[in-house]
This record gives structure tokens, sequence and C-alpha cells, in this order.
């Protein structure tokens, strides 16, 4: 299972959002950069860069950072964020991101996933799926769409999508814990490869992700847990990593020595 730091830039600094409430900021660092370069260091494999100052359609100079960090780091960048044309899609492919995320578009303009999945290939298009409860938001998690994300999941199976990112809004920065059943759920139903997010707050958070692996569920976001101090990322890669049957215990001792 893979493990995603965070790195949510917004007014080009290091931000977590409470529930994904713009007024609800805090500050880990000003520098993206070196945030992708502290993850690499303690063993990153991917990172998920989000430019939220293009999710809440705002103009920034946020994009330059995310150049910046392709450019540094020498593992994949899944990136997400205000991708809302074609061109956006091309953009950021081109600077080197190894796939991107799609949000909004995958409920106002469908037809561009599935554009982009013919040109691109599929595994380089993730659609976003963000909700509370059962019901899809746009924007920046600002407008509500009245959508249920099965019926949404399930309509871009059908266009060739293979990969989404499930974030439940209400958890999301809270940490206190991933929807897990909603998780598996969207897993078992739809077949396709789910990344959690929202709501890691402890190992043992991480340990239940990586029970509902089984039905599909590849990789976890993480970010203010680790922002926080919660745990390292060192020991949520030795529970991600551990060999199925393999104690957790053990498995963290291996990331110590």
């Amino acid at each position: 299972m893979d493990i995603f730091p965070a790195i949510d830039i917004r007014h080009g600094r290091c931000v977590r959002l409470l529930k994904g409430d713009p007024n609800a900021e805090t500050v880990y660092g000003n520098d993206p950069v070196a945030m992708a370069e502290r993850w690499v260091r303690e063993g990153a494999e991917w990172l998920h860069v989000v430019n939220l100052d293009g999710a809440f359609g705002e103009a920034t100079e946020t994009v330059d950072a995310v150049k910046a960090i392709v450019r540094a780091v020498d593992i994949p960048v899944q990136f997400g964020g205000g991708l809302r044309t074609f061109d956006d899609i091309a953009e950021a492919l081109d600077w080197g991101v190894a796939r991107v995320v799609l949000g909004t578009v995958a409920v106002t303009n469908p037809d561009l996933v599935s554009r982009a999945i013919d040109t691109f290939g599929a595994a380089r298009i993730v659609v976003g799926i963000d909700a509370r409860d059962r019901t899809v938001a746009t924007h920046g998690w600002q407008q509500e769409t009245g959508l249920d994300i099965i019926a949404l999941v399930m309509r871009m199976k059908q266009r060739g999508v293979e990969r989404i990112i499930y974030t439940d809004i209400t958890r999301d920065g809270t940490l206190q814990g991933p929807n897990v059943a909603r998780t598996g759920e969207l897993a078992h139903l739809s077949k396709l490869r789910v990344i959690a997010s929202g709501g890691i707050g402890s190992l043992d958070h991480i340990r239940q992700i990586r029970w509902i692996e089984p039905y599909g569920v590849e990789g976890v976001i993480v970010g203010k847990a680790l922002y926080e101090g919660a745990f390292s990322l060192r020991d949520a890669l030795a529970i991600a990593r551990a060999a199925p049957g393999e104690t957790t215990s053990s498995a963290e001792r291996t990331s110590e020595g």
C-alpha cells in the first residue's frame, strides 16, 4: 500500500484546512519545495500535491511551486487542484507530474475526463471524489452537487477511469479517523483502485486502511498527522509495506533500525 504525504499549497505556503474550509487554515511552512524534499528524505515514494488556489478559482503563482517540486524530487508527483480544461491537464503533465487528479470536471464536464484518458492513458488520470456523507462537492469542496458518490464513481468507471481518490470532507483535517466503511464500499462496488483521504490521525488509522486493502484500496493520503507529528512517515511506511500476517510492531521496529 502506498502512503502519499500531502503538500497543499495556498498563496505559496504549505497549509492544511479543516474540513475544506478556506477560513480554517493552518500554515506549516513557507517553502513547498523544502517540504517535498523533507518527505523524500524520510522515505516517501509518492507525493500528493494540491494547488488550493486553483481549486478555489484564485489566480496565483502556486503553479511555479509545483513545477519546482517536480524538478527537485526524483519520486512521482500526483497533482490536482483547479485543472478544469484540457490545456490545464496537458500543461501539468508536461511539467513532469506522474498523474493528475480531476475533481470538479468529473461532474461539470465528464467528456473532458474521457478525452484526457483517451489522450494520456488511464494510468495518468485520477478522479477525485470529494463528499459530505454521500453527496459529492465540487469547486474546492465549496459547492454541493446533490450527486451520490456511488453514482458518480460508476459513471467515471464507464468512461475508462481506473483509479479514484475518495475524500470524506467532514473528516479531513480532524485527525479523527478515515471513513473506512465508505472507502471499502466504493472499492468493493466499483472494483476500481481507491486511494483513501481524510481524517488520518494515528498509526491505527493506517492499519484500518490496510484491512480494506484486499478490496482494491491501494493507498492513503496523509497530511495534518505528519505535520503535527502524530506519527512519523517512516512508521506509516513500515505499516504500509508490512507483509500480510507480519506484526505491526515488528514492521515499526524495522523502520527504526
